[in-house]
């Protein structure tokens, strides 16, 4: 038998359905990975309102019913049943340097890889409830009772027919939100996790910033060398730690927007400042942290920043450091631990 292929072969997938056929698309995988990537896209989501100064603090819960509930104590800027219902809202998540969200899925993706989640808002002394199953309303927004000041939390619950863990690895999650609060300073984070017969807490807060990053890569903090700038030219701000790498095998990790990235123009602008002081073969173990309004990545997984201005704007500000530190330590400059 002779089959047709043609335009009306074609079946044309959109919100839900769209999601639910091909969650991977959505958050990498259906393995443990997009599992975590659904609750990150959830708590970035509360820290985007601390780190816009609508909020102090976050709390993440991983529940006993293998749910987890966000909470933080500010508003969304936008009606979160239009985030919960809507794919791609315009503008709700873009436009700001501070924004963590790596594929911008939006809580539409949450809501529709969940079998249940309750989203509650107080405000002006009232709580409004939603809920949802696999994304479709149980009943529309309603007051669910008082409230004492503003806040915001949502309960979700990953959907076992989608994922094949529903089981969150906390020490995973652990070290994200200690690298996230490492880089964003002003994050005030705890993590309970009361599925075990004795709840563990632990709270993320880093004002060191990334001097703490730079301890954990092994380098000594009191020699660290730290660059905080804002620059116009290439619409954001760094922030970098170095520091000479001993007897320790050199090592430069670079972030994007908060995200792990694998290089790109803000490692090579910090090699070409480093090289106009020390030379090329300077051992240094470093951080490297941009954020930036417009993000541009390459690559299949956008794991290289491409915005060509970053690399000026990082190359000059390290060479600066860096001759301000030869200057004042011309021994440790041109000592074999530097080189």
């Amino acid at each position: 038998m002779t089959h047709t292929y043609d335009a009306s072969s074609i079946v044309v997938l959109e919100g839900l359905a769209a999601v639910r056929k091909r969650p991977g698309m959505y958050v990498g995988s259906t393995g443990e990975r997009g599992l975590h990537n659904l609750l990150h896209e959830v708590a970035e989501s509360a820290m985007d309102e601390v780190l816009l100064g609508r909020g102090s603090r976050v709390e993440i819960a991983l529940l006993a019913d293998g749910s987890v509930r966000v909470a933080h104590d500010g508003v969304h800027r936008r009606p979160l049943d239009e985030q919960l219902t809507v794919l791609g809202v315009p503008g709700s998540r873009r436009g700001g340097r501070h924004v963590l969200s790596w594929f911008d899925l939006g809580l539409f993706v949450v809501n529709a890889l969940s079998d249940r989640l309750v989203a509650e808002e107080r405000h002006a002394g009232v709580t409004n409830r939603q809920e949802y199953s696999r994304g479709e309303p149980i009943a529309p927004p309603r007051p669910a009772g008082p409230a004492d000041g503003t806040g915001t939390t949502i309960t979700f619950r990953p959907d076992p027919e989608v994922f094949e863990t529903v089981t969150f690895d906390r020490s995973a999650l652990a070290e994200r939100f200690r690298e996230l609060a490492a880089l964003n300073r002003v994050l005030d984070l705890t993590l309970i996790d009361a599925r075990g017969d004795v709840p563990h807490t632990e709270r993320f807060h880093s004002p060191d910033g990334v001097r703490e990053l730079l301890a954990r890569l092994g380098a000594d903090p009191a020699e660290a060398i730290v660059v905080e700038r804002e620059d116009d030219r290439m619409g954001g701000s760094m922030e970098i730690a170095l520091a000479p790498a001993g007897d320790r095998e050199p090592q430069v990790v670079t972030f994007a927007n908060s995200r792990r990235v694998d290089g790109g123009t803000h490692l090579e602008g910090f090699r070409d400042g480093v090289a106009a002081v020390l030379g090329p073969d300077a051992r240094l173990t470093a951080v490297v942290s941009v954020k930036l309004d417009e993000p541009s990545y390459e690559g299949s997984c956008r794991e290289i920043l491409g915005n060509a201005p970053v690399r000026a704007c990082v190359a000059e500000a390290v060479q600066q450091a860096l001759e301000t530190w030869r200057d004042e330590h011309p021994e440790r400059a041109a000592a074999p631990t530097a080189r």
